[in-house]
């Protein structure tokens, strides 16, 4: 209001010197011009001396036109603060970003790039460290895999008296966040994995890929398979300070992940299972919590969103997106002969997410595939509310199917 008070008082300013050039006085067209509300201020200079003429309908139109803007920049300030809040809210997201560059591509409420190819997040962008977790006992400690590309992984081991000396399963998790957003070390999924390794028993990798657009599609992919590669390696041939090395058993192999980390997990399983013997990974489980599907029938926002995280290199009806798409003999490549599936019932990636599991099932696989569903709840609820009971029975579900194996 103190904006409105301003413009109200340019334009009682801006009528009196309106009212002022119609009275026969002298002034200068210049000055006119150039000051339209000349006199209003003390200090202002005074005009130079000149012949006195009477205004012009020209200096007059002038003075009209600054008057009906400053009536219309108020009409504006009383929209907003009366009846506009709406709008002012929906474009707050969009208002924190300097404009001094012309808006590329608008994510919202993810991200927004612009044409410089400057990349403002507008969530997902906070970190906690790692820590001994203080509820469950679950110890957390981050590994560097790869300087080069930055790719790091944070490792949860369960409490010493639930680990003891017996090996426990590992789960390779791939964090959620449309590939833009996000990070294995966010509050939310630090929260997450501390619950699930405590509740599952189980040691935990959670991978901290390459995000899109500065890395798009398939960086994350190739991430995964180097996470993967390394949990084989620090299990097998790690040192006795290495939490793998000493607790993780990885013929009890499991990777999963929430939304687009579901996507990548599906998409590893994939590669897993079609490498050559010399590299074959046999994993015991694949977990697809609320997975990122899409589809022939994805609408155009949708199919765009898909072209910014990989570079237009792949479209809708490609099986990164749409395994449902892949012939029945493909499905025989995917590394586990277990698949969870998870929906939640406002989900509008559900009818995707439930094809994937018709596809599978229908392929020939032979392998055993479940569909867990959630009513009423929507994208990756069990995120947020993990004190939750349906947040509680979705992870019960998850950690039955580990340690079914």
């Amino acid at each position: 209001m103190v904006r409105a008070a301003h413009r109200v008082g340019r334009i009682d300013r801006s009528i009196g010197a309106y009212k002022r050039a119609r009275e026969p006085r002298a002034v200068t067209l210049a000055a006119a011009a150039r000051h339209p509300g000349a006199g209003r201020s003390p200090s202002a200079a005074p005009s130079p001396p000149c012949s006195p003429v009477m205004a012009t309908p020209r200096a007059l139109l002038a003075l009209v036109l600054v008057a009906l803007c400053c009536c219309s920049s108020l009409g504006a300030v009383l929209a907003r603060s009366s009846g506009g809040g709406a709008e002012e809210e929906g474009s707050a997201l969009r208002s924190r970003a300097p404009n001094v560059d012309g808006v590329k591509f608008d994510f919202t409420p993810f991200l927004i790039q612009y044409r410089s190819g400057r990349v403002q997040r507008l969530m997902g962008t906070s970190v906690v460290p790692p820590s001994l977790d203080a509820r469950t006992g679950v110890a957390s400690c981050d590994v560097v895999i790869d300087r080069t590309t930055g790719l790091a992984v944070r490792v949860y081991r369960p409490s010493q008296s639930r680990a003891g000396n017996k090996k426990l399963p590992v789960l390779l998790y791939f964090h959620g966040g449309a590939f833009v957003v996000e990070s294995a070390f966010g509050p939310a999924y630090h929260g997450y994995l501390n619950a699930l390794a405590a509740r599952a028993g189980v040691i935990a990798v959670s991978v901290n890929y390459r995000l899109a657009p500065e890395h798009p599609l398939p960086a994350a992919y190739d991430d995964s398979w180097a996470a993967l590669q390394w949990v084989l390696s620090s299990a097998r041939n790690g040192s006795r300070s290495s939490w793998l090395a000493r607790h993780g058993d990885v013929s009890r192999l499991f990777v999963g992940g929430d939304s687009a980390g579901g996507n990548i997990a599906h998409n590893l399983a994939m590669r897993a299972g079609g490498s050559n013997a010399r590299t074959m990974v046999r994993i015991s489980g694949v977990a697809l919590l609320d997975p990122y599907f899409l589809g022939a029938r994805a609408d155009p926002w949708a199919e765009r969103a898909w072209g910014f995280i990989c570079a237009g290199r792949y479209g809708t009806g490609h099986p990164y997106v749409d395994p449902a798409a892949l012939p029945a003999g493909a499905w025989r490549r995917l590394g586990s002969a277990r698949v969870l599936v998870t929906v939640s019932g406002r989900d509008r990636l559900g009818p995707w997410q439930r094809g994937y599991v018709g596809a599978l099932r229908g392929s020939g696989w032979g392998g055993e595939a479940r569909l867990y569903e959630t009513p009423g709840e929507g994208h990756c609820f069990f995120l947020n509310y993990l004190a939750s009971p349906r947040a509680a029975m979705h992870m019960a579900t998850l950690a039955d199917f580990v340690n079914q194996a």
